[in-house]
């Protein structure tokens, strides 16, 4: 066998391995904008959601972590907080140490859509009236029955009203509980 061909055929053999595993996915861009939300309307959310020492809070597309850290902070739960954006993680993560919360919250970089949330006692979200939508099947799908949910601004469309729905000015925050199955 020819050196020139040979060279080619162990190249060829060498790089199989890595092309037979399936691609990485891709980081994508964040399905909504960063909006912070108001300190009294996260207080207030975190209060219909009933949320006491012993639960875990679930905060999807966290942004600067404020929801999960007051949960820690003001309630005794823990958090944990999931971004697509790598700045707004290491800007919740700075804020948790600032808040002295460290160990009481987590951030996880990754999509909502992914992420593992089965440990979840509540999940509050601000989103988009389509993301809440495409959420709504893993939420019912992963969750616990009794898991509470909590969303600000947007509702879970007209199949799935909330149990509570209330203003605050021009903001509404809207409560689910999961079913039993």
């Amino acid at each position: 066998m020819n050196r020139r061909l040979f060279l080619a055929l162990a190249a060829l053999a060498v790089g199989l391995p890595a092309a037979a595993q399936p691609a990485a996915k891709e980081a994508r861009n964040p399905d909504v904008p960063f909006v912070p939300t108001r300190q009294e309307i996260v207080e207030e959310m975190l209060r219909v959601a009933g949320v006491k020492p012993g639960d875990v809070v679930y905060d999807l597309g966290c942004g600067d972590g404020r929801i999960v850290i007051t949960a820690a902070q003001k309630f005794g739960a823990r958090g944990v907080g999931v971004d697509i954006d790598p700045d707004r993680i290491k800007e919740a993560n700075a804020n948790a140490k600032r808040a002295g919360v460290e160990t009481q919250v987590a951030f996880r970089l990754g999509d909502l859509f992914d992420a593992d949330i089965a440990e979840a006692t509540v999940v509050t979200l601000y989103l988009l009236p389509d993301v809440n939508l495409r959420l709504k099947p893993k939420l019912l799908r992963d969750l616990r029955p009794g898991t509470r949910i909590v969303s600000h601004d947007f509702s879970m469309g007209d199949d799935w009203r909330p149990q509570r729905a209330l203003r605050i000015g021009n903001d509404a925050i809207y409560f689910w509980t999961i079913p039993a199955r």
